[in-house]
């Protein structure tokens, strides 16, 4: 019997060593984690000093996966755990979780700016190139800390808290670090609220259309309109579309809310005057979905709308975000007749780059160039110099946020052909769009006859 377990024994630690390593990186894993921070709640029963734990997380990193292979993602991730291993303090741990997460248990770092340092040493440190061989990569990072007991006494809790503090820092973009706390857990969970309650106003139909014209600067008769989401909620009151459409991208439903959108702006579209084009935007989450051209046309096809009056916006940030899956979709709707716009101009990145690399059939000037246009000089020479560009691409121009007639005058002295603005109208919703028709195009229209 001796004998049997002398022969257990140290199979059953290699076992249990494996059971608590990550295979790749060699780093422990979840399990490892745990088995850590219930050692450290022990330690400290008696005197139950705070601890931390914290997630860090590699931002984009599933494309540069894509681009250069999983072998070149899986030389990046032990890359990482080499670093992370070297630079954590004495008596801490790393571990690798699922895919790019990697996280810490910090017995020495006791409250929030503590945690907030470490993290901006960790994110220099991760934000050096990364060698593949015949090329390097830069990568940036995320966090999410949570501190004990403050947030959370279990595992599971501090885990779930220091999660809730990373998607809170996904959130705000790359690089962001945040420490769980009370004000964040109300601000998720309104979030979680809010999404429900836009959830049920999709199924339910209650996300109304605005329409915004969009009018020839030389006579100011109306060309289209620009369909603009709208949601009032009983309980909420207004939402801001500025809230709600980045909400229903991040949580997975941009889809659904953007089908209803189009559907409803092509019906309101059967009822104006057929030279009329409705613009509608295209989210960059849809952008990188192979099934957007298919799903806009068949759209299109059950309400009747032809597809020659369909004007797409997109921006430059979203056409960066899946550049393939981008070029097949607009190069699928182009061949449809849909029309394709470039939106916020200049206001991205590679803005020259895109207009090479993708057929646009409009240019839309940003309403930052425009609304500063009168009182600073840069930003009409921006204006003239992109007004000179698209002549020689041959692509027509719309300038946005127009306020004053002032800005509408000088943009047509500058040969800008359409602008767009609470000048010409705010945006409204079907009916009231109907009745400004009525006035400014079938009324302007006779009167121009006449004369």
């Amino acid at each position: 019997m001796k004998s049997a377990e002398m022969l257990l024994g140290p199979v059953s630690q290699e076992s249990q060593a494996f059971a608590y390593t990550d295979p790749l990186t060699g780093l422990g894993n979840r399990h490892r984690m745990r088995e850590r921070t219930r050692q450290l709640s022990l330690e400290r029963a008696s005197d139950p000093a705070p601890f931390t734990i914290g997630i860090v997380n590699l931002d984009s990193f599933k494309p540069i996966n894509d681009l250069f292979g999983v072998e070149a993602g899986d030389e990046i991730l032990c890359q990482v755990a080499h670093r992370l291993k070297a630079c954590i303090p004495d008596g801490a741990a790393v571990t690798r979780h699922d895919g790019d997460e990697f996280a810490f248990v910090l017995p020495l770092v006791f409250e929030r700016v503590g945690a907030e340092k470490f993290g901006q040493m960790i994110r220099e440190v991760l934000s050096a190139p990364y060698d593949l061989g015949d090329r390097n990569v830069r990568l940036s990072a995320s966090f999410g800390f949570a501190i004990h007991p403050f947030g959370g006494e279990e595992f599971d809790d501090l885990l779930k808290n220091a999660e809730t503090a990373l998607y809170r820092s996904k959130r705000r973009g790359r690089g962001q670090i945040t420490v769980y706390s009370r004000e964040i857990a109300q601000e998720m969970k309104r979030a979680t609220q809010l999404e429900q309650a836009l959830r049920n106003a999709i199924i339910s139909d209650a996300i109304d259309v605005h329409f915004q014209p969009i009018v020839s600067l030389a006579n100011n008769m109306v060309l289209g309109f620009e369909a603009l989401a709208r949601w009032n909620d009983p309980d909420l009151g207004f939402v801001s579309p500025a809230v709600f459409v980045p909400l229903a991208e991040e949580r997975g439903f941009i889809d659904a809310l953007s089908e209803t959108l189009l559907r409803k702006a092509a019906e309101a579209a059967l009822s104006w005057p057929r030279e009329l084009f409705l613009s509608f935007n295209l989210s960059s989450a849809q952008l990188m979905d192979p099934g957007t051209s298919s799903s806009v046309l068949a759209i299109l096809a059950r309400v009747g709308l032809d597809p020659h009056r369909l004007e797409l916006e997109i921006t430059e940030t979203a056409v960066m975000s899946s550049a393939d899956t981008a070029h097949r979709i607009i190069a699928d709707l182009r061949a449809a007749g849909v029309r394709i716009s470039l939106d916020d101009f200049g206001t991205g990145q590679s803005s020259l780059g895109r207009l090479r690399e993708f057929i646009f059939d409009k240019v839309k000037i940003d309403r930052a160039f425009v609304s500063r246009m009168n009182s600073d000089r840069a930003s009409e020479h921006i204006i003239k110099a992109v007004l000179a560009m698209c002549e020689g691409l041959e692509l027509r121009v719309v300038a946005e946020g127009i306020e004053e007639n002032s800005e509408a005058a000088k943009l047509r002295a500058l040969g800008c052909a359409m602008g767009q603005g609470y000048y010409f109208g705010k945006p409204a919703d079907s009916a009231a769009t109907l009745r400004y028709l009525q006035t400014h195009y079938f009324e302007l229209g006779s009167e121009r006859e006449i004369a």
